[in-house]
Formats: structure tokens, C-alpha cells, sequence
């Protein structure tokens, strides 16, 4: 097995806090025939140094400087390169367990399969959680179709859309590039690559640690967070297009997104000060309500909130806030299934 080269493409930005860890767990990983690709995207501190160090001190590691282009454009830059027969992207602020990247091999090869995804940890500084919901630490590994794996990705639980923690056969996304300019870029470039899967492969187990920042996404959001909507509206169309059965699963997921960004944008109204952008997630959920309202007919919660929503947009916020406030004095049982583990 160990005979086979796996690359990794790593684009590196404003990392320097977290880069030696991320590079220690790539370098220390016990399957050991890798092509470590660093890509640094023009980042304005030590990064492109530190890379150039890890350079001269591993035969393994190639490095790159670029002007900085953006998270897409650093990893379409790193796969010009790629020699692997097998690819993985790591983001630089993330890593790896030690036997990660042989586990995956072990069972990309032992199904044929054309991409392996683990489960994952949502990792902070001094704490983990693990998505108990939707993976199973004990579990077999899950086998899936084409069918199947777009199912699962459209209804983003169990194989969601970041293009990290999955091992992919090079030769099924070379020619698929990364959406340069938007953020969000995996919900622009996942259904693409698995619509050309014959075998996809989910390992319950949590071998990747993705980094949470303790900044509030209400403090960090900004519009451009709506690209996440834009590019699962551009999916949507290729949904309609291949997978008839999955149209309505779709508008759910958009429904779903399009109700929690617009109370992100109430929330940060200095940000839509004209209300232009509030205006079209408003204006898109009236256009398709027939369609949303169908699709969400078997999600009682979803179909409430659309229909407060409908009646007007702060009858929705008052009853989310209601919620959130009896779910603090215990009134309300709070969420359970993303649980904190050990370090």
C-alpha cells in the first residue's frame, strides 16, 4: 500500500500561529509516501519562511509563493502540481490524527472507492466535540452510490461539503477547479466531483481536528457570507438538471440557510444598512414559497418558521428568540448530539 504516493495540498494565509502543528501531524503520519504541496498565497507574515524551512528539512515538501489569490485560487495552483495518484487538502490551520491518511488508504483501496471521508472534531483551543448524531466512533464504514452520496451531501449531515478530510482519486478532480472569488468555494465545487463517483466511502471515525475560532460569527459575518447561499442556489440548478429527486431536499437546504443568514444580517444591520441584501433573500423565499413551502412540508419546525416568515420576517425572529430563551432556563430541552470529548 505504502507503494502508492499521496499528495497533499496545504494553502497557507496569516497562519503563522497554527502552521507547525498542522505541518507536524502531516510530516508525522505513519503512512509515509506523501507529496506535501505548500502554497503560500502571498501571506503577509513568517508563513512563506517557515515553509521554506519545512522545504529544506523534508524531501517530501515542495513549496510555492504566489500573489495572494485566495483560498480557490491557492489550491487550483497547488493541483498544477499534484503527482499523487491519491489527493487530500488540509487547511493550515487544521490537523491530522497520526493514522489518518493510512486508514483512508486502507479502505480507498480495499473498496475501490474514489473518495474516502472521515468523521471529524471540532476542535478548539482547549476542548473537542464530536457530532455523535451523525457519526459513530465503533461503527463499520458506510458504502455508498452516486445516489446516495448526493443525497447525503445535499442534506449536509453526515458527507458535507468541505473539500478537506476526504482522500480523493487525483485523476476524478484534477480537471474540476475551485470557484475563484467567493467564499465558501467547497459548496461551489462538491456536487461536481461527486457527481462523477462510483464509490464513496464514510468512515465514522474522527481523524481530522477543524479548527473554531472563538470569534462570534455574528461579530465576524458580513454579505459575503452570502455566498454560501449563491452556491448552493448554483447547485440547485445542477440538482434540477440530474438528480429530480433530490429537487425538493435542495430547496429545503436553501430554505434553511436563507432564514438563518437573513437574521444574521438583522443582527449585523449596519452591514445591510439599505437593506438590499435582507431584500433579495426576502424577495427569493416569496418567489419560491410554493416550492419551499412543499418541499418543507415534512419538517414541522422549517414549515412554521416559512410561515412566519411569510406572515412577516420579525414574527420568525421574535419566535427563534422565544426558543432561545426558554431553551437558557431550561424550559426547552437544548440541542443535544455534538458532544465534548477528552483531549
Amino acid at each position: 500500500m505504502n507503494n502508492i504516493k499521496v499528495s497533499i495540498v496545504v494553502p497557507i494565509y496569516k497562519v503563522e500561529k497554527y502552521i507547525h502543528r498542522c505541518m507536524e501531524s502531516i510530516l508525522n503520519q505513519t503512512y509515509t509516501n506523501l507529496e506535501i504541496i505548500l502554497v503560500d498565497d502571498g501571506s503577509p507574515d513568517n508563513c512563506g519562511a517557515i515553509a521554506d524551512e519545512y522545504g529544506k528539512k523534508d524531501y517530501r515538501v515542495r513549496v510555492f509563493h504566489k500573489e495572494n489569490g485566495g483560498l480557490s485560487d491557492a489550491r487550483n495552483y497547488g493541483m498544477q502540481y499534484v503527482t499523487g495518484e491519491y489527493t487530500m487538502f488540509v487547511d493550515s490551520d487544521d490537523w491530522l490524527q497520526p493514522n489518518m491518511i493510512e486508514e483512508m488508504m486502507k479502505y480507498s483501496l480495499k473498496y475501490q472507492a474514489d473518495i474516502v471521508q472521515s468523521a471529524f472534531y471540532y476542535a478548539y483551543e482547549d476542548r473537542l466535540y464530536f457530532d455523535s448524531r451523525y457519526y459513530d466512533e465503533v461503527a463499520e464504514p458506510i458504502v455508498m452510490d452516486r445516489d446516495k452520496v448526493m443525497y447525503e451531501l445535499v442534506v449536509n449531515e453526515r458527507v458535507k461539503n468541505f473539500a478537506w478530510g476526504k482522500l480523493y482519486r487525483t485523476e476524478l478532480i484534477r480537471d474540476i477547479p475551485f470557484k475563484k472569488g467567493v467564499l465558501f468555494e467547497d459548496v461551489f465545487w462538491a456536487h461536481q466531483v461527486m457527481h462523477l463517483v462510483n464509490k464513496f466511502v464514510l468512515i465514522p471515525q474522527p481523524f481530522y481536528f477543524y479548527l473554531q475560532r472563538e470569534d462570534s460569527i455574528v461579530a465576524t459575518y458580513s454579505p459575503r457570507n452570502l455566498d454560501f447561499i449563491k452556491g448552493l442556489r448554483e447547485r440547485h440548478r445542477f440538482i434540477e438538471m440530474h438528480y429530480q429527486d433530490l429537487v425538493e431536499e435542495s430547496y429545503k437546504t436553501i430554505l434553511k440557510m436563507s432564514l438563518i443568514h437573513y437574521n444574521l444580517l438583522l443582527q449585523n444591520r449596519q452591514k445591510d444598512k439599505d437593506g438590499k441584501h435582507r431584500k433579495e433573500i426576502k424577495d427569493y423565499i416569496h418567489a419560491y414559497h410554493r416550492e419551499l413551502r412543499e418541499a418543507s412540508g415534512d419538517d414541522h419546525e422549517l414549515h412554521k418558521q416559512l410561515t412566519l416568515f411569510m406572515f412577516h420576517p420579525m414574527v420568525n425572529v421574535l419566535y427563534l428568540a422565544a426558543k432561545k430563551g426558554l431553551r437558557i432556563i431550561h424550559f426547552l430541552p437544548r440541542h443535544t448530539g455534538v458532544e465534548q470529548v477528552k483531549l
